[in-house]
């Protein structure tokens, strides 16, 4: 590391709790040997404050689909800067993206915009409350993120903070077993208000598992809730739910729909969503007031992307090459007699890297060392997160340096990981202790 480097770094945790506003961003997500300060971002690929290139498949945290940078998303989004970007009303982009979202997402009638998934998902959680008029929310164990709230965070190990009095209303069930959550209705009668879930993540739904999570809610009286942070704009321009061939009452979109802006949406049914509106006769439901919630550059951006989607069916690309640098990660790792300790798995449009151990154990420590060997050849690979920049070129550069990458691991398996790692294995967020 560098010495402008190390001074930024030691400035992020002295200004910063935890050296980033994400957690996933901070220093114990990543090897020693990472960039700590990234400065610009172009295409595929991103640059430290030093001007040291990396390709990168973060992309940053999942929220750039198109490639960083992109012309015809930047140029609409400086439009709506130039328009003012925060109105004392309700901004005509606003109103057109809106109807926009609305004609593309099947099934939902009604759209709140906000910054960032916390706040949707929260909505969503309170819609569902004031509708139901129950308190319980139901959220699949599996999933690793919700929100940043307490009914969330509460049901998690890092809970500190959190009243044992919210901490209570949150239970859960499991993906892909719909018996989970029967016996969850059984035990909480007329109780529960939600279901959240994703539709998925590297581990598809079952066959029918979301469309009996949709019928259970239904017969319950209970919302269904899709939170599609991840897989919108990814797996499918309208969603895993298209993908999947299921409706819910709520929605939730984030990442991938404006190209690293920052927006979010909340989407659902008129007669839940319009409880936050002035059109009813029922007790008023403070859904989301945000000074800049519908700011116009990010709702350009939005705007535009959805339009090159459809132009260049980013979403088709997006499965083309996680389909392609899969299956080649995987042929490296076969060649090296490793398939049975590292290999690419889950679904091809978001792909997972699956580090073991010689007992066949999920390794941190051989997942770090991999990521590091990564970076010594100046690629950033924190997960995989593919986007329409990355092309033909990338997918090359991918494969030698996974070739180099998958020698030390080689290596490591037989010798001990603990020669090659330099600095401490990376740590899941959710812990108690730091």
């Amino acid at each position: 590391m560098g010495k402008q480097l190390e001074i930024y770094r030691k400035k992020t945790h002295k200004y910063i709790p935890g050296g980033a506003h994400t957690y996933s961003r901070g220093d114990d997500q990543f090897p020693s040997n990472a960039p700590s300060i990234l400065e610009r971002g172009e295409g595929a690929y991103v640059y430290d404050i030093e001007g040291h290139k990396y390709l990168d498949y973060g992309m940053g945290l999942r929220a750039v689909t198109l490639g960083y940078g992109n012309e015809r998303v930047n140029k609409a989004a400086i439009t709506q800067i130039s328009n003012g970007n925060g109105l004392t009303r309700a901004s005509k982009i606003e109103v057109d993206v809106a109807e926009k979202m609305v004609d593309l997402i099947d099934g939902m009638d009604m759209i709140k915009f906000a910054k960032n998934g916390s706040s949707v998902t929260s909505s969503a959680t309170k819609l569902a409350r004031a509708y139901t008029g129950r308190k319980i929310i139901a959220r699949c164990l599996q999933h690793p993120f919700f929100s940043y709230d307490d009914w969330f965070i509460g049901d998690t190990v890092m809970d500190a903070g959190i009243p044992t009095e919210t901490k209570i209303l949150t239970v859960n069930f499991n993906f892909n077993d719909l018996k989970s959550l029967e016996n969850l209705i059984n035990k909480y009668p007329s109780q529960i208000a939600c279901v959240i879930l994703e539709p998925s993540t590297h581990i598809e739904p079952h066959e029918g598992f979301l469309q009996g999570v949709k019928s259970l809610c239904n017969k319950e009286g209970i919302i269904f809730i899709l939170d599609e942070m991840i897989t919108g704009f990814r797996w499918d321009l309208k969603g895993a739910q298209k993908y999947y061939d299921v409706i819910p009452d709520l929605c939730t979109f984030g990442k991938g729909m404006a190209n690293g802006f920052s927006v979010s949406a909340l989407m659902g049914k008129k007669d839940i969503m319009s409880l936050g509106g002035l059109f009813h006769d029922k007790e008023r439901v403070f859904l989301m007031s945000t000074t800049h919630g519908a700011e116009m550059s990010g709702l350009g951006a939005l705007h535009e992307t959805i339009d090159i989607y459809k132009e260049l069916n980013v979403t088709d690309y997006l499965w083309d090459y996680g389909t392609r640098l899969k299956d080649g990660i995987n042929r490296i790792s076969e060649s090296f007699g490793l398939i049975d300790y590292f290999y690419i798995d889950g679904i091809a449009v978001s792909p997972a890297i699956v580090t073991k151990d010689k007992n066949g154990e999920i390794s941190m420590k051989l997942r770090t060392l991999f990521l590091q060997e990564m970076i010594k050849s100046n690629i950033l690979m924190p997960y995989i997160a593919i986007s329409y920049a990355h092309g033909q070129n990338e997918m090359e550069l991918t494969f030698e340096a996974v070739c180099k990458a998958l020698n030390v691991y080689k290596s490591a398996l037989e010798d001990g990981v603990e020669n090659y790692l330099i600095g401490s294995e990376v740590k899941p967020v959710f812990r108690k202790y730091n």
